[in-house]
C-alpha cells in the first residue's frame, strides 16, 4: 500500500533544484490561466458574444441587449476578456457600465464562425465538454469503463465537427484527395466514395463540392451526427448528392466503392480491426482505401511535441474514455502511432501499409493496399 493511499502525506524530497521547480510552477501556473481562457472562449461561443463585437464598440449593456444575457454577467466577460488580451476597450477609465469593447479583425478570424481552418473556439467548445464529465471520467479511471460519446452531448458533437470544417473545406479535395493514387480520375468520372464515420459531414459535404459528379456516401454509427450531416449538406446546396447512413462498418461490405476514406475516426473504434475489414469488402477491386489519422511520433519518447501533448489531452479526456465504454474494446486513445495502424490493418487483411505524402501539422494519411 502507498503512503497516498495509506492516508499517509508524502514526504517532498528535502533536496531539490528550487530554480527548476519555479519554472515548472510558472509553467502549471501559465496553464491554469490558459484553461480559464479557454473556458471564457467557450462561454463567448455558447452564447455568440463575440460576433456583434466585430467591427463594433459595444458596451456591457448593449451587448446584453442584443445577445440576451445579464448585463453582469456579459460586463465580467468583456472585462476578462480584454484582461486576457483578446478584446479591446477604448477607455478604461469610463464607468464600468459604459466602457467599450470590441474583438479586433485578426481575433475574429480564429473566434467567430467561418469556413477556414483559422477557425479554433470549436476545440474550446470540446474541451469545455470534456471538463463537464470529470466525475464520471474519474469513475472510469477508477473501474475501467468509459463515458460514451453521447453522454458528452451536443457541445461536444458540434464542437468536433466545427473543428476540422474548415480544414475539409479547403484542402480535402483540392489537396488531399489528389494525392491519393487513382482517387481524383475516379471521383471525377463520377466514382463512387466512401467516407466512414464521418460525424457532422463536413468530410462528406466537402467530397461533394469538389467532386459535382461523384457520388458520395457518408456513414456514422451516431444517429444525431447524421441527422446533422443531413442539415449541414442541404445548407451547402449539396443534399440531393449527398447520401447519409446511420449505420454500423458492418453493414459496408458489397458497396463496390471506387474510394474508401476513414478520417480521424479509427483510434476511436472499439474495434477497429473489423471496421477495417469492413472497408476493405466495400472497396472495389484495386480502389483506394485511406485512413488519416493523428501525427504523433512513431515511438513514445517522453516529453514531446504541442502536437502529441494535444492529442494526450483529447486522449485522457474524451477519446479513450469513448473507446473504453463498449464491451471488449481495444482501448486504443487518439494517440494511435503507425505501426498500431499497422498492426490492425494487417489483422483486417491488408497486405500493406503506406504513408502518404501529403503535408499536414496534425495529421498523417495511410494508404492501405490489397
Amino acid at each position: 500500500m502507498t503512503a497516498l493511499h495509506s492516508g499517509v502525506a508524502p514526504t517532498l524530497p528535502t533536496e531539490h533544484d528550487e530554480a527548476a521547480a519555479d519554472a515548472f510552477g510558472e509553467r502549471l501556473f501559465d496553464a491554469m490561466l490558459g484553461t480559464f481562457d479557454v473556458l471564457a472562449v467557450a462561454i463567448g461561443d455558447q452564447l455568440d458574444l463575440y460576433r456583434p463585437l466585430v467591427g463594433r464598440w459595444l458596451t456591457s449593456v448593449e451587448l446584453a441587449e442584443e445577445t440576451r444575457v445579464h448585463e453582469r454577467y456579459a460586463r465580467e466577460w468583456l472585462e476578462q476578456q480584454c484582461a486576457s488580451g483578446i478584446l479591446e476597450v477604448a477607455d478604461p477609465t469610463r464607468g464600468p457600465r459604459h466602457r467599450q469593447f470590441t474583438l479586433p479583425a485578426s481575433h475574429a478570424a480564429v473566434l467567430v464562425p467561418n469556413d477556414t481552418p483559422a477557425y479554433l473556439t470549436p476545440f474550446a467548445r470540446v474541451i469545455a465538454a470534456a471538463a463537464v464529465q470529470l466525475p464520471a471520467l474519474l469513475e472510469a479511471y477508477r473501474s475501467g469503463g468509459g463515458v460514451p460519446w453521447s453522454d458528452y452531448g451536443p457541445a461536444m458533437r458540434t464542437g468536433q465537427g466545427d473543428a476540422n470544417r474548415g480544414l475539409f473545406l479547403t484542402s480535402l479535395a483540392q489537396d488531399w484527395v489528389p494525392r491519393i493514387p487513382g482517387a481524383a480520375a475516379a471521383l471525377a468520372a463520377g466514382g463512387a466514395v466512401l467516407d466512414v464515420g464521418c460525424g457532422e459531414g463536413w468530410s462528406t459535404i466537402a467530397l461533394a463540392l469538389g467532386f459535382p459528379e461523384a457520388r458520395v456516401i457518408g456513414v456514422d454509427v451516431d444517429e444525431a451526427s447524421v441527422l446533422a450531416a443531413q442539415a449541414h449538406a442541404r445548407e451547402h446546396g449539396v443534399g440531393d448528392r449527398v447520401t447519409f447512413r446511420h449505420a454500423d462498418a458492418a453493414e459496408l461490405a458489397g458497396q463496390d466503392a471506387d474510394v474508401v476514406l476513414a478520417f480521424e475516426c479509427v483510434h476511436d473504434m472499439p474495434d477497429p480491426v473489423s471496421v477495417l475489414a469492413a472497408m476493405r469488402a466495400a472497396a472495389a477491386p484495386g480502389a483506394p482505401v485511406v485512413v488519416m489519422d493523428e501525427r504523433v511520433g512513431e515511438h513514445f519518447s517522453g516529453a514531446a511535441d504541442d502536437v502529441e501533448r494535444l492529442m494526450y489531452g483529447m486522449s485522457l479526456m474524451i477519446c479513450l474514455p469513448d473507446g473504453m465504454s463498449h464491451d471488449d474494446s481495444v482501448g486504443t486513445g487518439t494517440v494511435m502511432r503507425p505501426g498500431t495502424l499497422h498492426g490492425y490493418a494487417r489483422a483486417a487483411g491488408f497486405a500493406d501499409v503506406e504513408v502518404l505524402d501529403i503535408d499536414n501539422d496534425l495529421f498523417r494519411f495511410y494508404l492501405l493496399r490489397g
